[in-house]
């Protein structure tokens, strides 16, 4: 378009090529020639620059990139994030609960007379004296046990301290060094659960994905009785159940498709009989004890074999030792001698953490020499 206007230009200043008359020169008539000329040469500069100006911004505006909006990841994500809606429990509240119980929880594992694998539970410490909870059914006929924590803390537990065979219920201690470092729950002091009222149920981490905490809601209540919502596992017997504050509210005592608990007004009760004096000690082992007029013949309920340390286990690798161990009047080994030493301490302190785990039938007191012989083939 800017081409053609150019070209009509220069063939319209053709016609005034013959107003010049080189017969007949005159100065005006050349000066008012090269004036007009001069004025229309301009003025089609200025409209050649008029047309291709307008052709340029024609152009632009055609060609101009839409404007697009976008927005960051980050904001994107956070108006797409669903929002708790009121009377849901955001997860981070619900971990904040987890992460404060769990600490407490414990795998409770019991052993009959002979040595074996009676049964487990889960459990909870109480106190910093190495208290905890669990159900009644668990200690029957244990004479033996040991806590452990998903921590990896590991204790002996000394016996029973008491028994609530109506309530399910069983307070034991265990032995706890130092105490200061022993997380435990508080019990709930507010008062009676009311139906609908929602709790956390938390079992040990040690039962894998059974002793996961989970949501629940009381759907009945009385006076010695929780009715909750949904199934449990086995393995979550004698979990605590907890409140928003983590503070326990009741014991699980029966699992499956229906679960029941005890609140902790029973537990409560059973902790009534507990004073200063009373002495831990296995049920199992307590019915065993001869009359008090009669002189007991000293004789072991349980007696395991101390395992080989680990990384001692090379070809070749033998040691023989033997160990006094004093026994008080309850059966607790309350001291223990090298009388011969294996010569390899990973040897003699494996045998002592096992030879401290033996327990015999009540007695005047009693010492017993034990041969240990660790030996690989």
């Amino acid at each position: 378009m800017a081409g053609s206007l150019v070209a009509g230009i220069f063939k319209a200043e053709r016609p005034f090529a013959g107003l010049i008359n080189p017969a007949c020169p005159s100065l005006y008539s050349v000066a008012m020639i090269q004036i007009r000329f001069s004025l229309r040469y301009a003025f089609w500069i200025m409209a050649l620059v008029t047309v291709l100006a307008e052709s340029l911004l024609a152009q632009q505006s055609q060609s101009a990139p839409p404007i697009t909006t976008t927005q960051s990841p980050v904001a994107a994500a956070a108006s797409q994030s669903p929002q708790p809606t009121p009377g849901q429990t955001p997860s981070s509240e619900f971990g904040n609960i987890e992460a404060k119980v769990q600490p407490s929880i414990i795998w409770v594992t019991i052993f009959d007379p002979k040595g074996n694998l009676l049964r487990t539970e889960s459990g909870f410490f109480i106190s910093a004296d190495g208290k905890f909870v669990t159900t009644a059914h668990a200690v029957d006929g244990g004479v033996n046990a040991v806590a452990k924590t998903a921590a990896g803390g590991i204790y002996n537990v000394s016996g029973v301290l008491t028994i609530s065979k109506s309530a399910d219920l069983a307070v034991l201690k265990a032995e706890v060094k130092p105490q200061k470092l022993l997380r435990f729950l508080d019990l709930n002091k507010t008062g009676e659960l009311l139906v609908g009222a929602k709790v956390v149920v938390i079992g040990s981490a040690l039962a894998k994905n059974e002793g996961a905490a989970r949501n629940a809601t009381i759907t009945g209540q009385s006076s010695d009785r929780l009715e909750i919502a949904g199934a449990t596992a086995a393995s979550s017997l004698g979990s605590p159940i907890v409140n928003e504050n983590g503070d326990v509210v009741g014991v699980v005592t029966s699992a499956g498709e229906k679960t029941t608990a005890r609140p902790v007004a029973a537990l409560d009760s059973a902790l009534s009989r507990v004073t200063a004096d009373t002495q831990a000690r296995w049920p199992q082992i307590a019915q065993t004890s001869p009359t008090p007029h009669s002189t007991p013949k000293p004789r072991l309920l349980y007696a395991p074999a101390p395992s080989f340390p680990p990384g001692q286990s090379l070809p070749g690798q033998s040691g023989t030792c033997r160990f006094r161990l004093t026994f008080d009047t309850q059966g607790n080994v309350t001291d223990i001698r090298i009388v011969t030493s294996t010569g390899n301490p990973y040897f003699d302190q494996a045998a002592i953490r096992t030879l401290r785990q033996w327990k015999s039938a009540p007695s005047q007191g009693w010492q017993l020499t034990v041969p240990v012989t660790f030996k690989t083939r």
